[in-house]
């Protein structure tokens, strides 16, 4: 245990984790907002897989290397994890106020990239900066105090989302000549959320940094700092890489487990993310795949500067308002799955505690799987919703669990870079789904979102089958309920 570790209240674990409600804001456009907005700019179904690489690249170079380094770091003003957090925190807002304004699709990718890195630059140090405070017995409770505020985040994301869309959009104008902006067009409701979003980033995570200060490092910590500072710059640029291939090697195996689980899970949400629009276009609209394609051909020759008729003309624009109407329902759904798991996510503390985080972890992942497999089949937008309160118990455990069990068996010196580590778990199965999935899609589903969408749910399947395998991590006594 860190020396310096004392018992937390309730407000005080709260008033630590309020900063993942702004990260999480920007992560809950991400899944909603980015890909309607690629395909508004002109991106094929095909295209999607590829066009997210941002993200798990981005998680695979940044989290692990910045746990590290903010390992290694300690400013008596600012702290260990605070300066990472922080500056992550306003990078990300402004690539927020800057992504609605994308004159294209390769400026919005680009802005994707740098949004990633920025908040994955946030993400990896909260994780630890929570562990570094709390003691053993309130690990899970300060986990699924972040689940709730991962939650709260994506849920306001979503929820602005859905009004905005509601208050804001305008009326198809039929006809018209043929622009590329007339049916390549970022809807205007779509900015006021990404404007919010900036703000609720920065300010949350200052609420954090002031409200919650760091432990100290202890006099060996402080030696090993500043015995690293002492190092030439090229010892010290490549020490976080040696730093991360040694604490690979040494994994607990209980890591090693979860890295297999983690594989079909993390697949198939990102599926789920970039899918669930796209798929209500077919399942809840009726438009068909070929209605579609014909859509993205229109529009590809728009850009071309090619003539298109007014009857086709008009039949893209009614195409666009439908994807804006899929768009404001998958913010409608994803809204809801995220409330669920604000709800949940601190009642799993005590649920835990009594059968074990393995067995809710299990069942969970059961719940996440049955909910994509469902949703293809459901063709009101109301009845849509009881398959997200599945998903949001299985978001709850995902977001929250496995870091507890994980805090149990990793060095508390290292805590920083497993931490990197087990982001590297969550990137890994994104990078190959990105790869992979685009000519999966193409030449094996039809091109069709749907089917994209039950793939995802048979991976979350596997995952809950792989999970019944893991090692139990070392118990704490069913003090954890206890705040």
């Amino acid at each position: 245990m860190m020396a310096g570790k004392i018992r937390l209240s309730f407000w005080q674990i709260l008033n630590m984790n309020v900063g993942f409600l702004g990260i999480q804001f920007s992560f809950g456009l991400q899944q909603t907002a980015v890909n309607p907005i690629f395909s508004f700019l002109g991106a094929h179904h095909e295209d999607l897989p590829l066009l997210n690489l941002a993200g798990p690249v981005t998680g695979l170079l940044v989290q692990p290397i910045i746990g590290a380094i903010s390992d290694k770091t300690w400013s008596p003003r600012w702290g260990r994890r605070k300066p990472f957090f922080l500056f992550g925190a306003i990078l990300g807002s402004l690539c927020l106020f800057a992504f609605p304004f994308s004159p294209g699709l390769w400026f919005a990718v680009g802005l994707l990239w740098i949004l990633d890195a920025a908040n994955n630059t946030a993400m990896e140090p909260y994780r630890a900066f929570v562990g570094d405070k709390l003691i053993d017995s309130q690990l899970t409770f300060g986990y699924q105090m972040q689940s709730l505020f991962v939650g709260a985040g994506i849920v306001l994301a979503n929820a602005s989302l859905f009004l905005f869309q509601d208050w804001f959009s305008e009326p198809v104008v039929e006809g018209g000549l043929c622009a590329e902006a007339a049916v390549t067009t970022i809807p205007a409701w779509v900015y006021y959320s990404f404007f919010l979003g900036a703000i609720t980033s920065v300010t949350t995570i200052l609420w954090s940094v002031f409200k919650t200060p760091e432990i100290p490092p202890s006099n060996k910590e402080l030696l090993e700092i500043n015995k690293s500072k002492e190092q030439p710059f090229t010892s010290r640029l490549l020490d976080p890489i040696k730093e991360i291939i040694r604490a690979i090697g040494g994994m607990p195996k209980l890591m090693k487990q979860l890295s297999l689980v983690y594989f079909f899970q993390w697949y198939a949400l990102f599926i789920y993310w970039q899918f669930i629009a796209p798929m209500l276009k077919t399942s809840l609209l009726g438009i068909s795949n070929e209605d579609i394609l014909k859509s993205e051909s229109i529009m590809d020759s728009c850009k071309a500067g090619e003539t298109v008729s007014q009857l086709d003309m008009s039949f893209a624009q009614n195409i666009q308002s439908l994807s804006e109407q899929a768009l404001s329902q998958a913010a409608l759904m994803n809204g809801t799955y995220n409330f669920v798991t604000m709800i949940v996510a601190l009642l799993m503390v005590p649920i835990a505690a009594k059968y074990g985080n393995k067995k809710i972890y299990v069942v969970s992942l059961f719940f996440a799987a049955i909910a994509m497999l469902s949703m293809p089949f459901i063709h009101d937008k109301w009845l849509l919703l009881a398959p997200m309160v599945l998903l949001g118990i299985g978001w709850a455990a995902m977001m929250g669990i496995p870091y507890a069990m994980v805090s149990r068996v990793i060095p508390e010196e290292k805590r920083g870079v497993y931490m990197g580590i087990v982001n590297m778990m969550i990137v890994i199965p994104m990078l190959i789904q990105t790869i992979s999935f685009g000519p999966i899609i193409k030449n094996i589903l039809n091109n069709n979102a749907v089917n994209a969408i039950l793939f995802g749910g048979v991976f979350f399947a596997i995952a809950a089958v792989l999970a019944t395998q893991l090692q139990s991590a070392k118990t704490i006594d069913k003090k954890e309920a206890d705040l």
